[in-house]
């Protein structure tokens, strides 16, 4: 049994699937059209509420394959200007998806909630004392390598012992630092530095993960591992998406991180009624 956590003064105690929506305030991020200017963030923002999303994970740098750091100070103003304006139209729980520890602070002062950092706290030595401190909950995910080199010939001897593994570092990294247990999440990191077939791996055994007992997030939303699957344009991976995030449930994820928050709510829904019959 999950311990219930609180967001910004809403219980996720974990009885359903919840969906995170992706709002992008980045030039290249790999899906064009989850790309917002910040003068039309808020927009975005209300209508993600108005489709039934949960969480609003906002991102001011692209992690993308081959993807390139920018600038630090760049990356901050940016997330806290999308931060005050999506404040101004929703009181949702606003997640920020950085691994620096400058971001992260500027961000939840500037009214966000938690922290989604790609690097399981690895990236910036500061960032799990940094989180400790602001008293927030964080998403500690899985990667190998850093965004511009991840995707060069990964290799994996046995993707789920060592993903499990490193999952458990961050989990040690985020405690001794004086982040509560209770207030971590972690995600195996699909597409962030895995082969296909490591990919398809950890969505199919995602439950050996549900021995951290921490809740899941899984974030599979349009990824390139699709197209690996049946070539297609990222606007058209919507179903396949569906698809793999329905079955990462099923294994145990306990929220989706998408694009796409409407279609993604239906399906949890008809997701969560199933799983009902099965306790």
């Amino acid at each position: 049994m999950l311990v219930p956590l609180k967001i910004r003064g809403k219980v996720f105690d974990f009885s359903r699937t919840y969906v995170m929506g992706i709002i992008n305030v980045t030039e290249d991020s790999f899906y064009p059209s989850s790309r917002v200017d910040i003068s039309n963030i808020s927009k975005v923002a209300k209508q993600m509420e108005e489709e039934g999303a949960d969480i609003l994970d906002v991102g001011a740098e692209s992690t993308r394959p081959g993807a390139l750091p920018i600038n630090a100070k760049e990356e901050a103003e940016k997330i806290v200007q999308a931060v005050k304006e999506i404040r101004k139209v929703t009181d949702l729980p606003i997640s920020i998806d950085t691994y620096r520890a400058s971001t992260a602070e500027a961000g939840i002062k500037a009214g966000a909630d938690m922290i989604n950092d790609i690097s399981g706290l690895k990236f910036d030595p500061h960032m799990a004392k940094t989180i400790a401190n602001l008293d927030v909950p964080v998403v500690v995910m899985h990667i190998k390598g850093t965004p511009r080199d991840m995707q060069k010939d990964p290799h994996y001897d046995d993707v789920i012992k060592e993903v499990h593994s490193e999952l458990e570092h961050s989990i040690d990294i985020a405690t001794k630092a004086g982040i509560a247990k209770e207030k971590i999440i972690i995600d195996p990191g699909i597409g962030f530095g895995k082969r296909l077939k490591d990919n398809l791996n950890l969505i199919a055994h995602l439950d050996l993960f549900t021995d951290l007992n921490l809740p899941i997030l899984i974030g599979i939303s349009r990824k390139s591992m699709i197209n690996m699957i049946m070539p297609m344009d990222v606007s058209e991976r919507l179903e396949p998406t569906i698809a793999l995030n329905s079955a990462a449930v099923m294994k145990g994820a306990n929220i989706v991180r998408v694009h796409d928050v409407r279609p993604h709510v239906k399906a949890m829904k008809m997701i969560d009624a199933l799983k009902e019959v099965q306790k």
